[in-house]
């Protein structure tokens, strides 16, 4: 499995010019370069490496499960890009599913958010189901191993989208089958006698704690220049121009 990116602000955050991502029986590579003649250069130099150990190691790729996929922000061009391995074509696919999370080539997270509104709509179901069977109490612990699961994973890349108010209108109607509402009754009032956060707030919280737990990977004010401000402690935010780095969660933090 390739994920190539041609990206003009990666190499400004990015310094490798590859990465080898390796999962189960999964081999993803990351290949980004702003200059188009050398990406290409690149992506050839690199697959033949990858063959050759391959080959070193008895093994082979299946081409069948093997493709690329070229993420660019909406505005700019697709590279037309040519990756063959043994005289055998590589292709190239626009969306494809990595760790659990639907990817299209712009980031935009509507293929994964649609696929979400399926499961999240049978576990709406399973919940309405059972409701008269159930305690209140049941009802919000089924809510958490059933819903909110699927909820969560993953949300710190696509809880920004533009595509999220979908879910968040699934988890009102979930919220109010539990609390035995109407449809047009506001869930603000339910989600707090509940305790259960809406959407975004569920985002901002699962950012902090991404935030907290991978620490290392930000840098403070202080640790770019030298002067003593009162925001001196504060994280730095990266330089970036587009907008689908500053929807992510290197960027709002």
């Amino acid at each position: 499995m390739f994920f190539l990116i041609y990206i003009n602000d990666l190499p400004n955050i990015i310094a490798d010019p590859s990465k080898l991502i390796l999962f189960a029986d999964d081999t993803s590579i990351i290949i980004t370069n702003p200059n188009a003649s050398k990406f290409k250069e690149d992506i050839n130099n690199i697959i033949d490496n990858i063959n050759d150990w391959f080959k070193g190691n008895a093994l082979s790729l299946n081409f069948d499960k093997t493709y690329f996929l070229q993420f660019r922000p909406r505005n700019n061009y697709e590279i037309n890009v040519k990756i063959s391995c043994d005289n055998k074509l590589i292709k190239e696919t626009k969306n494809t599913k990595f760790l659990g999370m639907g990817t299209d080539s712009s980031l935009s997270w509507k293929n994964h958010i649609d696929q979400m509104m399926i499961k999240l709509s049978r576990a709406c179901y399973a919940i309405r189901y059972v409701k008269h069977f159930m305690s209140q109490d049941t009802l919000r612990t089924i809510y958490f191993l059933h819903f909110h699961s699927i909820l969560s994973y993953g949300i710190i890349f696509w809880g920004n989208s533009t595509y999220n108010s979908n879910i968040f209108k699934i988890q009102k109607r979930v919220i109010r089958i539990i609390m035995n509402a109407r449809n047009r009754d506001s869930c603000r009032q339910l989600l707090k006698n509940i305790k259960i956060l809406p959407l975004k707030l569920q985002y901002i919280f699962s950012l902090l704690l991404f935030v907290a737990k991978n620490r290392d990977l930000y840098e403070s004010n202080s640790e770019i220049h030298n002067s003593n401000t009162k925001f001196s402690s504060d994280l730095h935010t990266p330089t970036a121009n587009l907008t689908t780095f500053q929807k992510g969660p290197f960027y709002l933090e």
